[in-house]
Order: C-alpha cells, then sequence, then structure tokens
C-alpha cells in the first residue's frame, strides 16, 4: 500500500474515533440533562418530608395572637424554597429554606415594615406541628405554632341557597367595628366609611358562597373584601391600562392577579361578584370574570386568623382610606 492511501486511511480512522467519541458525550450529557431536568424523577428527600406542604401559623406577638401562613416545596431534587405572610403585607417568596440537624431557618428582607434589615424565621416539626420564632428587622422575637393547612376540597357541586342582605341600607344592624376608631355610618342608604380607622366585619360566619357588593372608592382609593375574614379581594385605584397584578383591582391580595383590570374608576360604582367554594375562587368584576376558579394558596395578609377549616365573617377593610358600599348580598352554598 503506497505510504498516501495509509495516511488517508489514518485520517480517516482518527475522524470517526472522534466522532463516535463525540457521540458517546453528547448522549451522556443528554442523559445528565433529562435526569436534572425531568420532574418524574425527583424523591422527596426523607428528612424534609414531613415539612414540605402549607402551614397556617398563630404567632404570639406580645401577648396577642395573630395569623402568619408558610408553604415549604422542595425545587429540584434537595432546595427547599416558599412563601411566607406576615399578619400584614402580601406573600413574600422565600428563595431558600436551609434545613440542618432537622431544624429549617430562611431569611427574608422588608417588605411594608419599618426600617431596613432582614426578618429571621426558624422552627422544627414537633407531633405534627411546627414550632419556633421569627425575629423581626428590629431584632424582635416572637414564637409560633403551626399546623398544616386543610386541602379544603368540595367534591359535591352544591347549590346555591338562599340569598342574605348583609347591609339593611339603613344602619349598621349584623356588623361589628374593630381595630381602630369608627368611622362607618350609614347615609342615604349607603354604607359609609369616612376615613381610614376601624375594620368592619360581620357578626354571622360563612363558608362557601356567592357574594355581590357594590362599591365607589376615591381618588387613590385602597380598600378590600375579607373573605371567611382570610383572604383580600383587593379594591385599589388601579388605572386600567396597568398591567395586572395580584395587588392590584380585584386581585387576591399577594396571590391572584386577574386577567385584565375592569374598573369604571374612582367615584363611580364598582361591582364585584365572588364565588368562593373551599379554596377555588371566581371573580366577576363588573360584569366579566377576571379570576375563573383558581386556588387562593392561604390566608393573606390582615386576615382575623389562620383557622382556614373554619367558617369566618365578611370583613370590609377601613383602615387604609374612605370607601362606600350601598349592596352586600351573601347566597351561602348548600351541599
Amino acid at each position: 500500500m503506497k505510504t498516501s492511501n495509509v495516511l488517508k486511511h489514518s485520517a480517516f480512522a482518527s475522524l470517526l474515533v472522534g466522532a463516535l467519541l463525540a457521540c458517546n458525550n453528547a448522549s451522556d450529557k443528554n442523559e445528565q440533562g433529562e435526569e436534572v431536568h425531568n420532574a418524574a424523577t425527583q424523591v422527596i428527600p426523607e428528612e424534609s418530608k414531613e415539612l414540605i406542604g402549607r402551614w397556617d401559623l398563630t404567632v404570639d406577638k406580645e401577648g396577642k395572637e395573630v395569623p402568619s401562613w408558610l408553604e415549604i416545596k422542595l425545587s429540584g431534587f434537595s432546595t427547599l424554597v416558599g412563601y411566607f405572610v406576615s399578619d400584614a403585607g402580601s406573600a413574600r417568596p422565600v428563595s431558600h429554606i436551609k434545613l440542618e440537624d432537622g431544624k429549617f431557618h430562611f431569611e427574608i428582607p422588608t417588605q411594608w415594615e419599618t426600617g431596613t434589615g432582614m426578618i429571621k424565621v426558624e422552627g422544627a416539626l414537633k407531633d405534627g406541628k411546627i414550632e419556633g420564632t421569627i425575629t423581626s428587622n428590629t431584632g424582635k422575637v416572637y414564637k409560633y405554632v403551626g399546623e398544616k393547612a386543610p386541602y379544603l376540597v368540595r367534591n359535591a357541586e352544591g347549590r346555591l341557597g338562599q340569598s342574605i342582605e348583609l347591609f339593611n341600607g339603613k344602619d349598621l344592624t349584623g356588623w361589628v367595628p374593630f381595630g381602630g376608631d369608627n368611622n362607618w355610618s350609614v347615609k342615604d342608604g349607603v354604607l359609609v366609611n369616612e376615613k381610614a380607622g376601624a375594620n368592619l366585619k360581620t357578626e354571622q360566619k360563612f363558608e362557601d358562597f356567592k357574594l355581590e357588593v357594590e362599591f365607589k372608592y376615591g381618588q387613590g382609593g385602597n380598600s378590600g373584601i375579607y373573605l371567611r375574614g382570610r383572604y383580600e379581594v383587593q379594591i385599589e385605584d388601579s388605572p386600567a391600562e396597568r398591567h395586572p397584578g395580584s395587588l392590584y383591582f380585584s386581585g387576591i391580595y399577594g396571590f391572584l392577579s386577574p386577567s385584565e383590570i375592569v374598573t369604571n374608576g374612582p367615584d363611580q360604582w364598582n361591582k364585584y361578584e365572588i364565588t368562593l367554594k373551599g379554596r377555588m375562587v371566581t371573580v366577576v368584576a363588573n360584569g366579566k370574570t377576571v379570576i375563573s376558579n383558581q386556588e387562593i394558596p392561604g390566608i393573606t395578609g390582615g386576615a382575623l386568623d389562620s383557622k382556614e377549616g373554619e367558617p369566618g365573617p365578611i370583613y370590609l377593610q377601613g383602615d387604609h382610606t374612605g370607601i362606600e358600599f350601598r349592596k352586600i348580598v351573601i347566597t351561602p352554598i348548600e351541599y
């Protein structure tokens, strides 16, 4: 064989071996990539299995019980992340929950709190619950106890029962002001909150229902309607052209964003039709469905308590700005 042919065959063999090695390496990388990104291969680590889920927290804040909420989720194979709701403000993302020697801890920055610094949360499992402390950004330490939040799944469709007029157009019968100076009164058949002060809640408690509310807010208005006293449907002077968000008009505060902002604007009458079944909520704003049968993960800031498995009142937020209501009708859902 000529030298030139030998060189040609040697070069071809080298190329072939290189190609095979490249294919094998690519195959290995693909297999590794599939393993890393394929959620079906995710296995919950034994040490975090009981922690993962949603927790209804009760915090001892200087002798007063206040509600809070925590969700712990598995990201990838071993990283714990989550969401946290304090007794005020909206849900806050938690980028990393560290679990060491059976104890978990994480830090989050301030939101609406005064000042800077980090808020620290730590805890551990004990008899099926979690117990621990929350350290504020100012260094105050509060103890808490948490129970697993109920799923609140409704297996039956249910039907609408007898409607109840929660506001009689005359006075505050059936309502209780709380949390500040009472600025609520009735004028010409309209329930009026003159300025920031007390909130207002019904004496009756409800479970599943359809709620119809007509309301009017002013320029820069900010209020809300709490379902079962725990889940706030936001009322806010949000410009119609604003990109929708959970903190704006008709959002479930901090959790669910409306598909669009369908408001008649300030100093005009607006209407919500809200249906709540278990955790599933539908919000119709001024005749248009903006949230359709979506799950509310947990309580929102400002909730009365974290006892999600129990009925609760309708509560109207009055501690931000003035607000007016002229129709509040609730129809319980019966099973």
